[in-house]
């Protein structure tokens, strides 16, 4: 009866019954053995037998043929207790090869028989490990399914706490935007302008130098001039350039 732990560890339990069995071989093929032996000896024993009888045979008639009928009467004696035994031998000898050849059936069969059967249990167990297999990962599927169905409403939460920060941080930026007072940036921007103007202004005065517009408004009737005495921004900028 399997018990409870071989149950658990049912190829620890199928190694033992393969060693079992090789056991049980080993045993049967040292006792096969020694039938084996037994027939040899048998065979040995009828070989010679019928070698005395042959023998025996020819010196009866032999003698029988010499006229010495009193030796040729004790080679006759000694050839029947010699045919007997000969025959005793031979049937035993013939049971014995007879007994060997169904003991040697036996065992291919039963080693057969195990063998396959032993096949077919390892496949079991390999089917069983598979199945068992497949039923944890149905389990952890299931598991896993039933953990995500259960998170659903947290990923809700989650992404409406995220949305509805993200609106507010936009809202302050905006208000944030709307707050800023641009008059004193463009009151900036214009003084620097008038200030590049008037450093423009004072360089030009320096250096004897006509701006384009002054020359424009101060010098547009005077055409005949000497221009060469005349220098104005733009003459400049392209010698320079």
């Amino acid at each position: 009866m399997v018990g409870g732990l071989e149950r658990a560890n049912p190829e620890a339990l199928l190694e033992v019954e393969k060693e079992n069995l090789r056991k049980t071989i080993s045993q049967f093929n040292k006792s096969l053995a020694t039938h084996a032996a037994l027939c040899e000896k048998l065979v040995t024993r009828v070989r010679t037998l019928e070698k005395e009888e042959t023998e025996l045979r020819a010196k009866t008639a032999a003698y029988l043929k010499t006229g010495n009928k009193k030796l040729a009467g004790q080679m006759a004696l000694r050839l029947q207790t010699i045919k007997k035994e000969l025959e005793e031998y031979t049937s035993q000898a013939e049971d014995a090869e007879k007994t060997y050849k169904e003991l040697t059936l036996a065992r291919d069969v039963s080693i057969k028989e195990a063998r396959a059967k032993i096949e077919e249990i390892s496949r079991g167990i390999n089917e069983m490990k598979v199945s068992k297999a497949m039923a944890d990962l149905n389990e952890m599927a299931s598991g896993m399914v039933n953990e995500i169905g259960g998170s659903g409403d947290t990923l809700n939460r989650l992404q409406e706490m995220i949305e509805d920060e993200r609106t507010k941080a936009k809202g302050r930026a905006r208000v944030a935007r709307d707050s800023i007072d641009t008059s004193e940036v463009e009151q900036m921007a214009a003084e620097q302008d008038a200030l590049e103007e008037m450093a423009l202004a004072d360089f030009a005065a320096a250096e004897g130098l006509t701006l384009e517009g002054e020359e424009a408004d101060g010098s547009g009737g005077d055409l005949g001039g000497d221009e060469e005495s005349t220098k104005t921004m733009g003459a400049s900028e392209s010698e320079s350039a």
